[in-house]
């Protein structure tokens, strides 16, 4: 006799398989064992900083606590301040208690593992001291002489200490011995082409280009990472992937905060330099790459590489066509008054540093020729949002153009990465009913959800790859040369602009940016 399936039967299976599914995943992706990862030392320099005390400590710490460290390891704090090593402990402690939220239950077995050496960023001789003593430590602690040296510091200490970490041989790797040294560098990577250039002499000629590692921390927020899985992993996105499809890209990065207690490198850099020249070219790089061949880093950055070259130049003599700049005034957040950029601690009553920008630019080849890429980035905006817009086009031909009044609205794509780390699309189908009619409608997914696995925030990430050795999430220097000589010409917009103040658009805190922006943003921010 035939049997015949129970369906509610067969789909319980089904989705009982998918759960395991999920769990094994989740199982295979748990933190590296300490005991897989090479042992090694940990020095910061700026350890008594701002980024060291609120970023660094804390993911070092919360990998700590969750086994995600060799198994020997040091933590060797440098700076200017006269700390003895309990200090440093304690000072730690208190940074880590006052921001809340983090269980120290660890923090006794963590801290045997803190030290602090005092030393001045320009003094040969503390660098050998330091030298000294990573000896002796590496030999009490057995870490191998594995040394991964984190610059903590303004980026014009970079090439200083660069230099003297390897007049002290202290960048020195030994290959039969397998012994490693890196160094880690923050954004900025200068602030023009020519002086990213003479701080890649600088590095290079005191490490090789596999020993520096130039972080982006957005390159490791999760749904960052995801951008490459999304576009290769799945057969329905990438035919559709490109200018026969997609109308217009649109990459925005906008903050509520104004420039705070940065003001003194804001001045410096404003919105292109800050924002631009990293974080935004790395999102539209990921978006627009074609396939590597295979998912490791080299392939990968030949890929951004590529659309680095292809990026059509600025032009300078239509700029207004392609590019607003702005800057925040007084205006309302969360209801209450904000001060507008002029009126912030540190900045000057006639300054015309751009706190704003969009910028509309195209990459010329065969997969995106004449697709617009906008770009926008800014402080004191309505809300705090990261998010990758991939607009369709409308159908080409609508076989309904007689039953419906209103226009067929175009399929549309949103990577959210901040603060819903999703991704949703619109697209139509009908209304329930009698009558024929269209209605859009979105589905969703939430970036965790039905994931119990271990998560990392983006500096865990990036201090594990560093340990790894891993530069998939990490700028490479024709990258970043690259980029520099793609926005030269915009920084001569912001500099003409500076100086006349004539190119500068102000715009009421808590607004969308500028009136001159509006169109733009508004499309990008779904305000339509």
């Amino acid at each position: 006799m035939a049997t015949h399936n129970n369906p509610a039967t067969s789909r319980q299976e089904e989705e009982v398989a998918v759960q395991a599914k999920a769990q094994a995943v989740a199982g295979a992706c748990q933190l590296p064992s300490g005991a897989d990862l090479a042992p090694c030392t940990i020095v910061i320099f700026g350890a008594s900083g701002d980024l060291a005390t609120r970023k660094l400590i804390p993911a070092l710490y919360n990998l700590f606590a969750n086994h995600g460290l060799p198994t020997s390891f040091n933590i060797v704090g440098c700076g200017r301040t006269n700390l003895s090593h309990d200090a440093f402990r304690d000072n730690l402690q208190a940074a880590l208690h006052r921001e809340g939220g983090i269980d120290l239950s660890h923090w006794p077995e963590f801290a045997a593992h803190l030290y602090f050496i005092p030393l001045h960023y320009d003094v040969l001789t503390d660098y050998q001291e330091l030298h000294r003593f990573l000896t002796k430590l590496d030999s009490a602690t057995k870490t191998g002489a594995n040394r991964l040296f984190y610059l903590a510091v303004p980026p014009t200490l970079y090439p200083t200490i660069a230099e003297l970490l390897g007049q002290s041989g202290l960048s020195r790797e030994q290959e039969q011995e397998k012994r490693w040294a890196r160094i880690v560098v923050e954004k900025p990577f200068g602030r023009d082409a020519a002086s990213a250039d003479a701080l890649e002499r600088t590095l290079h000629s005191n490490f090789e280009e596999h020993q520096i590692f130039r972080i982006d921390h957005y390159l490791a927020k999760e749904t960052v990472q995801n951008i490459l899985m999304l576009r290769f992993a799945n057969a329905i996105f990438e035919p559709l992937w490109n200018r026969g499809y997609i109308d217009y890209v649109g990459i925005v990065a906008a903050e509520k905060l104004g420039v705070e207690h940065r003001a003194g490198y804001y001045e410096q850099a404003g919105v292109i330099r800050d924002m631009f020249q990293n974080h935004m070219l790395q999102l539209l790089a990921l978006t627009a790459l074609e396939p590597p061949s295979h998912f490791e880093a080299e392939r990968v950055q030949d890929e951004k590489a590529k659309v680095f070259r292809s990026l059509k130049p600025f032009d300078v003599e239509r700029w207004s066509e392609n590019l607003v700049l702005g800057q925040y005034a007084p205006g309302s957040i969360d209801g209450g008054a904000a001060p507008g950029y002029r009126e912030e601690p540190g900045v000057g009553p006639h300054s015309s540093t751009p706190t704003f920008a969009v910028m509309r630019t195209f990459i010329d080849n065969w997969r995106w020729r004449g697709v617009p890429f906008y770009l926008a980035s800014g402080k004191r905006l309505a809300r705090k949002e990261t998010r990758i817009v991939i607009q369709f086009k409308q159908v080409p031909h609508s076989m309904f153009r007689n039953v419906f009044e209103e226009d067929i609205v175009a399929n549309r794509l949103i990577l959210g990465i901040y603060p819903e780390e999703e991704i949703s699309l619109t697209f139509q189908t009908k209304t329930p009913g009698a009558k024929d009619c269209l209605r859009p409608v979105t589905m969703e997914f939430k970036y965790y959800q039905g994931y119990r696995g271990p998560t990392l925030a983006a500096y865990e990430k990036v201090l594990l790859d560093c340990i790894q050795g891993d530069h998939l999430l990490f700028w490479r220097q024709d990258g970043v040369a690259l980029t520099w000589s793609f926005l030269s010409s915009i920084l001569e917009v912001c500099e003409v602009c500076s100086m006349t103040n004539q190119r500068l658009h102000p715009y009421p805190a808590g607004s969308l940016g500028p009136a001159a922006a509006q169109p733009w943003m508004r499309l990008l921010m779904d305000e339509r």
